[in-house]
């Protein structure tokens, strides 16, 4: 008589295993699958359309399209609704809101959805940020010919071009060094410990000792464009631009990557303004001045006609 074999306790679990995972994958398959016509799952992207549109991406259709079921806000304004005018079905699936008010692709707004409930903050990429604060800084505000500030130096190594050269690089060196070392001990010290009175006071020893060690470099290695920059240099340590910058990122809570475009941008500006008003100055010296508009009238005439053509930059809009 056959002997009857008993299968394995180890070789029955896995059969129970396997039967029950065949079983579970219809099911699976069903959960994971969108439903036609299922409910929305999400606002995937979110783009400002100037002047007053605003154009959604939405995961699955939506139950309701009217007006009714969005609600529109400013981020700083977060309980004064913008009035939704109109909704539109594109032909790619998105939809297009028209709303009471002029957008701008650099400001952030919030949008939320009722049925079924969603929301998304509606903000510029951080690069996009980055690139416009360091352009603005740099033409839009510039520092010498829309605020009008750290004309001493301006007009003072604007006579020759080397020299222009040579003192553009050395602010935006300067600048970019204290404005990231202010915002460092601002971030990490002065605001935790609730110091911000003392703002000014670090800010420009600071800038003091990053100029103290320039002066000292320089002397020793380049003592022509040391020579070239005379009591100019040492002027750095109060320059009104030097300043600003660090106490602009400090008014503003800059984060790391603004405080260094705003820094790079204002430096760059400066050493733009020192180049093009060294190369004009050169250019005057051969041309027949009057006699009274010799020396710093001419100059003042000049700075005036830059500052009208780089008013041209003002209302420049980087995200249209």
């Amino acid at each position: 008589m056959a002997e009857r074999r008993v299968p394995s306790p180890a070789r029955t679990v896995r059969a129970a295993l396997t039967l029950a995972a065949l079983l579970a994958l219809p099911a699976a398959a069903t959960f994971a699958a969108p439903a036609p016509g299922g409910a929305a799952g999400a606002i995937t992207r979110a783009r400002v359309q100037a002047p007053d549109g605003l154009r959604l991406w939405i995961r699955g259709p939506l139950p309701r399209t009217d007006p009714a079921n969005f609600r529109f806000t400013e981020a700083s304004a977060p309980d004064a609704p913008v009035p939704v005018r109109s909704v539109t079905v594109e032909a790619d699936g998105s939809l297009l809101l028209r709303v009471g008010a002029t957008l701008r692709a650099s400001d952030r707004y919030h949008v939320e959805v009722a049925d079924p409930p969603l929301s998304r903050d509606v903000a510029p990429a951080a690069w996009a940020l980055l690139a416009t604060l360091f352009l603005s800084s740099a033409l839009i505000n510039n520092f010498v010919f829309t605020r009008y500030l750290g004309l001493c130096i301006f007009f003072g190594v604007s006579k020759r071009r080397e020299t222009a050269v040579g003192m553009g690089i050395t602010f935006t060196a300067v600048m970019l060094f204290t404005a990231l070392a202010s915002w460092a001990v601002d971030t990490f010290a002065l605001r935790p410990l609730h110091l911000g009175f003392l703002q000014v006071l670090v800010f420009i020893g600071m800038v003091a000792a990053v100029v103290q060690f320039l002066d000292t470099m320089l002397k020793k290695t380049h003592p022509a464009l040391h020579k070239g920059f005379g009591v100019y240099l040492v002027l750095i340590t109060t320059n009104c631009i030097i300043l600003a910058v660090p106490l602009l990122n400090a008014q503003g809570h800059a984060s790391f990557g603004e405080a260094v475009a705003l820094a790079l941008g204002s430096g760059l500006g400066f050493a733009l303004a020192l180049f093009l008003m060294s190369c004009a100055r050169e250019k005057l010296e051969l041309a027949r001045v009057p006699k009274p508009f010799e020396g710093l009238p001419i100059a003042f005439a000049l700075a005036g006609l830059f500052a009208l053509a780089f008013m041209g930059f003002s209302g420049l809009d980087f995200f249209r």
